[in-house]
C-alpha cells in the first residue's frame, strides 16, 4: 500500500455525504479527495488515467469510506456520457451531495498567433464546457438533497487572462461567468454554487508555465484541501455565490 499523504481537513464534516471529484488524479483533486474521505464522505473519483486513479483510491480508502472509481476522459466525453454518469450515481449510491471540479487542461505558454487551434479548443472545452455539462447532468440529483454544493476550482483571471495563456486563460473568464449565472439561477434552491481559487500550487499544470525550482510562490496542493472540504460541507453556505480566494 502506498503512503497516505497527510492532509489537513479542518473541522468541516462530510459524514454521510457523497462527493464527486472530477480531476481526482491531479494534484489538488487527489488531495481534496483524500481530505473529503477523511471528513467522512464517500468519494467518487473521476479522471482519465486509471493507474493514477488507482493510487488515489488506495490513499482515499485508507482514511475514510470506500470510494468509487469512474474513469472518464473529459476531453472526449459527450453530454450523454455525463447523463450516464448521473444515472450510475443514482442507481449505485442513490444520492449526490456535492461536485468538486478540479480538472484542467493547459498545454503551456504560447503566442496566440502560433498556437495550435486544437489545443486552444481543448483547453476551452476541458476548462469550461466540460464542467458546465457535468453540472447540468448532476443538477437533478443534487436538487434531491436538502443541502448540496457545486464547487468549481478557478485560476486568477488577472494573471492567466494575459499574454500567451490562450484557451486556458479565456476559459477562466468564462468559468467565473458560469459560477455567477448558476448562482443566480439556483439562489432559491438547495444547491449552492461557489468557486475555489487555490492560488499557485506545485502541480504538473503549473510546471508548464513556471520552473518549479524558481517558483517560490507555489505551495503543496494539500494546503488547499481543507478549503475544498469546507465549501462542500454545510459550512460552505457562507460562501454561496462567491469565489474563496486562498492566494
Amino acid at each position: 500500500m502506498s503512503a497516505v499523504p497527510s492532509v489537513a481537513v479542518g473541522t468541516a464534516s462530510l459524514a454521510d455525504r457523497v462527493i464527486l471529484v472530477a480531476g481526482a488524479g491531479g494534484g489538488l483533486g487527489s488531495a481534496a479527495a483524500i481530505a473529503c474521505a477523511a471528513a467522512g464522505a464517500t468519494v467518487v473519483l473521476l479522471g482519465r488515467k486509471p493507474r493514477r486513479l488507482d493510487r488515489v483510491y488506495t490513499a482515499v480508502e485508507a482514511v475514510g469510506p470506500e470510494p468509487l472509481l469512474y474513469p472518464l476522459d473529459l476531453e472526449g466525453a459527450t453530454p450523454d456520457d455525463y447523463a450516464t454518469l448521473a444515472e450510475r450515481l443514482q442507481s449505485e449510491l442513490g444520492r449526490l451531495d456535492g461536485v468538486l471540479y478540479c480538472a484542467a487542461d493547459f498545454a503551456g505558454l504560447t503566442p496566440f498567433e502560433h498556437a495550435d487551434p486544437a489545443a486552444f479548443a481543448r483547453a476551452v472545452h476541458v476548462n469550461l464546457t466540460a464542467p458546465a455539462w457535468l453540472a447540468q447532468a448532476c443538477l437533478p440529483l443534487l436538487r434531491q438533497r436538502d443541502d448540496a454544493a457545486l464547487v468549481f476550482t478557478v485560476d486568477d483571471p488577472a494573471r492567466v487572462g494575459r499574454a500567451f495563456w490562450g484557451g486556458y486563460g479565456a476559459a477562466q473568464h468564462g468559468l467565473r461567468g458560469l459560477i455567477t449565472a448558476l448562482h443566480d439561477e439556483l439562489a432559491n434552491s438547495p444547491v449552492r454554487v461557489s468557486g475555489l481559487q487555490p492560488g499557485p500550487m506545485r502541480t504538473a499544470l503549473r510546471a508548464r508555465a513556471y520552473s518549479i525550482d524558481e517558483d517560490g510562490m507555489a505551495r503543496d496542493p494539500v494546503a488547499c484541501a481543507a478549503a475544498a472540504v469546507e465549501l462542500l460541507s454545510a459550512q460552505g453556505i457562507a460562501h454561496r455565490g462567491t469565489v474563496l480566494d486562498l492566494s
